[in-house]
């Protein structure tokens, strides 16, 4: 008979009955097989009982998946290499303090984050070389991805210590996947970045793409999002906005920008947030008009880009050859362009 053993959250059995256990016929191993309901250090333990039956990890950097929210979304070999590290790198020791506990994982945490990872690279890559085996985790999700860890796996690569990923919850896929959106070909952004003309110049290229496009939103910035997008993307494109995804709040909110504009005008948000935008509908190359491209030119110049780098901007976001393109930014912005030179000498 074989004996499974699962991690509860919701169950709870009276302890004249706990570990909770039940009998069934198996379908895959042709026997009865008795499932046993145990709590989450109950099952690290057992984990932890096979992990002595398999062979020990080798040294290197372990890039660990966490739970983007639900705890229970782990994965075992995730617990196998964070029991196995000789030391866990975390971006917040005391947010990541609550994962280990809940898997009774005893380890050496050390903080390791946007502010002193510059700082830290050196003694990690010294306790590698030492052959250690160096587990790092971000607050949820995977480390590298939007999350400190870029770096540190540059640097292993280059000095040719292993660098293994442990893969785990993803809030894009996650997000993606129950969209309902077009899962074929997507693009992830991540966040914009801060800077007002990068993140226009990056708008205009994702609104012409058409792939799903995918950013990650802080909750307060979620209408100043909406505002800065819509008039790239148009009010009638379809979006899809997830918040707290796995948690006991997760939200699916789905509808146009024009009307997400109105719906998270007045309410605010709370926790984190995916948010997806259908691609751009393919047309048979279709040229954008005249009055289109001398918006998008008036927009990236007047956001302080060159003449040269807005034409190339625009003319790469659309079908349109770089030299019509020029010719129309000569003949709309050429002489603002030359007065505004002249005034400035």
């Amino acid at each position: 008979m074989a004996i499974l053993h699962l991690p509860y959250s919701s169950i709870r059995a009276s302890s004249a009955f706990s570990p909770l256990s039940i009998l069934f016929r198996s379908p895959i191993i042709s026997r009865t097989a008795a499932v046993s309901f145990c709590s989450s250090s109950e099952f690290a333990d057992s984990v932890a009982k096979d992990d002595s039956k398999r062979s020990p990890l080798k040294p290197g950097l372990y890039l660990v998946g966490t739970p983007i929210g639900n705890l229970e979304d782990i994965t075992l070999r995730a617990i196998r290499v964070l029991r196995s590290a000789d030391v866990i790198l975390s971006e917040d020791t005391r947010h990541s303090g609550k994962l280990l506990q809940y898997y009774n994982i005893k380890a050496h945490l050390l903080s390791y984050h946007k502010f002193n990872e510059a700082q830290r690279e050196q003694a990690v890559l010294n306790r590698l070389k030492q052959g250690e085996i160096v587990a790092l985790i971000s607050d949820a999700g995977t480390p590298g991805i939007s999350d400190p860890g870029t770096q540190l796996a540059k640097m292993c690569a280059k000095e040719n210590i292993d660098v293994i990923p442990i893969p785990g919850a993803c809030a894009v896929v996650a997000a993606l996947s129950a969209s309902g959106l077009d899962t074929h070909e997507f693009t992830f952004v991540g966040f914009l970045p801060k800077h007002s003309g990068t993140r226009k110049e990056r708008l205009v290229v994702s609104s012409n793409e058409t792939r799903t496009q995918i950013f990650y939103v802080p909750p307060h910035k979620l209408s100043q999002f909406l505002d800065e997008t819509t008039p790239y993307f148009g009010e009638s494109r379809r979006c899809v906005i997830a918040r707290e995804i796995t948690k006991l709040h997760e939200e699916f909110w789905r509808g146009s920008l024009g009307e997400a504009q109105q719906e998270f005008l007045i309410r605010q948000p709370k926790g984190e947030i995916t948010l997806l935008i259908e691609g751009k509908e393919e047309t048979r190359a279709e040229n954008p008009t005249e009055s289109q491209l001398e918006q998008q030119l008036a927009v990236l110049i007047s956001d302080g880009h060159s003449l040269s780098s807005a034409v190339k901007t625009v003319a790469e976001s659309t079908s349109m050859r770089k030299k019509e393109v020029y010719s129309l930014a000569l003949k709309k912005f050429g002489k603002q362009i030359q007065v505004e030179d002249e005034a400035a000498e």
